[in-house]
């Protein structure tokens, strides 16, 4: 009988879903994703060939993450046929400082997470909802929790502070850094590229961008801090803002928590500063000047942080792209690596366009690369870790 994981990454809106194998590589036999949860649901599921197997769309009134995980479920059983899921993992955006690595889940244990979600309003609730209603739905099923923040706990404790006082570092108030599940699994590739023991920077840009400055593959920085809003510009996120900012938009305009909330994580970033979109392929379809405007100041934002992390490593000999934008937009690529001259990187103009593998000239001091990112095939290793 056939066995597979289900790895679940559930956000305010969506919820991607997976069926992995159980062995390495821990390919997908099918994903999925329902979004429009709250306003039009719809599903898309694809085949391990990417292939559009199914769509289905139903009415929003009532149409919650847990009807959510009940329709997967029957999706997957009718699917699955005579097979089999061992367990479930989980991507958790935020695991504060207790746990710097992927948990079974208990009662006890999720009711711990729970008490993280002011640190992450945005994404823990919603990460956390699949878990309880598959505790409920599937009773007995093993679930794993996969930390976005337990690869940086590598960091050392001087890296993750703020300069505040005291009792409030020692009250959680530190820097955490996300995107950690992308990392970890780029950090598993270098050895295979020769940069195993190499000082790297890796380039997460998509929606949610990020930097993180790998040493022997461990995360000793990242742009990423107290939240998944700081550092680089993203899609509608502003990234690192001079707090005083907030403090002027709150005597000013009259702005609330929620306000501002609302400002630097759904209105600022490309969509706000281009006011067309938050899509960077729109953005680069454009010929609106408001368009090459935010794609400039997400590049200048990009290399800014660059310079920082390569001061923080000492140097670099490495700089890979991952995510949707690092992985598919060779005019970002591009630029970015015009702006990192001084450090020595040169693109091979070619090996940029077929955007795979190593994209710098032969030569280059630092070289560039291409690595497409595979979070669920992480998360299915760990469930696979803790299981054995």
């Amino acid at each position: 009988m056939a066995e597979f994981f289900l790895v679940v990454n559930a956000g305010s809106s969506s919820i991607k879903f997976g069926l992995h194998e159980t062995r390495p590589p821990f390919a997908a036999h099918l994903r999925g994703l329902i979004e429009g949860i709250g306003t039009a649901p719809r599903l898309r599921l694809r085949d391990a060939a990417g292939e559009t197997v199914l769509e289905r769309d139903w009415p929003a009134e009532g149409f919650d993450h847990a009807r959510a995980i009940g329709e997967m479920l029957a999706l997957e059983r009718e699917a699955l046929g005579g097979a089999r899921v061992l367990a479930a993992g989980h991507r958790v955006v935020h695991g504060g400082l207790d746990f710097a690595g992927p948990v079974m889940v208990t009662p006890a244990i999720l009711e711990r997470l729970a008490t993280l979600s002011p640190l992450a309003p945005l994404h823990q609730p919603h990460n956390l909802a699949p878990i309880r209603a598959l505790a409920e739905l599937v009773p007995g099923l093993p679930q794993v929790a996969c930390f976005d923040t337990a690869f940086h706990r590598s960091q050392a404790p001087l890296v993750q502070e703020f300069a505040l006082p005291r009792r409030m570092t020692e009250a959680g108030i530190r820097r955490y850094g996300f995107h950690g599940l992308s990392y970890e699994y780029i950090a598993t590739r270098l050895p295979a590229l020769g940069l195993a023991d190499a000082r790297v920077i890796v380039a997460h840009l998509g929606n949610g961008a990020s930097l993180c400055a790998m040493r022997g593959g461990r995360s000793i920085a990242s742009t990423m801090g107290f939240t998944a809003c700081d550092g680089l510009m993203m899609g509608t996120r502003c990234g690192a803002l001079d707090p005083g900012v907030l403090i002027h938009l709150m005597d000013s305009e009259g702005m609330d928590a929620r306000a501002l909330e609302a400002l630097i994580y759904k209105e600022a970033g490309l969509l706000g500063v281009s006011g067309i979109s938050s899509d960077m392929r729109a953005l680069r379809a454009s010929d609106a000047p408001a368009a090459g405007h935010a794609i400039a100041l997400f590049v200048h934002r990009i290399l800014r942080e660059i310079g920082s992390l390569a001061a923080a490593l000492g140097g670099l000999d490495a700089l890979v792209f991952t995510a949707g934008i690092g992985e598919n937009d060779a005019a970002t690529r591009a630029e970015v690596a015009v702006g990192c001259a001084w450090l020595g990187l040169t693109l091979d103009t070619a090996r940029n366009a077929a955007g795979e593998g190593r994209i710098s000239a032969d030569g280059a001091r630092v070289s560039a690369w291409v690595v497409p990112t595979d979070e669920e095939g992480m998360i299915a290793r760990h469930v696979a870790e803790l299981l054995a």
